[in-house]
């Protein structure tokens, strides 16, 4: 939900779930999760990479480039990491019944989702590669609304598992 601003700038209010995709000690980038717009704070109040912000953001006057966490309702850490294990017996039949460069999503038992991708064997590495640095992970973990994605593979197919 979005709300104009009363400095006139009409500049807007943001309310909504967050994902910390940058952080250092003078800023931060939130990603909104649900309707993808960025927001650069224009200090770090204290939050780090990966973590998810369900709050209210407000632009910071006079120029209202920048904004500031004016409310935190819920936060939470999200954790990414590549498992040494391989995937599951289920994993490498989807994977076997799809063509190279397909995905096949799944929900799991509870809360989450299996992704399934097949690529060429040769391109695995840069495969996980990509899903451990791209903030559509990130972003689709929180609106999943689980704390963890673990990342499993072997030649030719990953599995992205996003858990609680």
């Amino acid at each position: 939900m979005t709300a104009g601003n009363a400095d006139g700038t009409g500049v807007a209010v943001v309310e909504g779930r967050f994902v910390v995709t940058h952080a250092d000690e003078a800023s931060a980038v939130l990603k909104d999760i649900d309707r993808g717009g960025v927001h650069t704070l224009g200090d770090n109040p204290g939050v780090d990479p990966e973590e998810v912000i369900e709050g209210t953001l407000e632009p910071e006057p006079p120029m209202a480039v920048t904004y500031r966490i004016a409310e935190i309702e819920a936060r939470r850490q999200l954790s990414i990491d590549e498992s040494p294990e391989p995937p599951t017996r289920q994993e490498r039949r989807l994977a076997a019944e799809q063509g190279v460069g397909e995905v096949t999503r799944r929900e799991r038992a509870g809360t989450g989702e299996l992704h399934i991708l097949t690529v060429p064997e040769e391109e695995t590495e840069a495969a996980i590669e990509d899903v451990l640095t791209d903030e559509a992970t990130l972003a689709r973990a929180a609106r999943i609304g689980v704390g963890r994605v673990e990342v499993r593979s072997e030649p030719g197919v990953v599995s992205v598992r996003y858990m609680p």
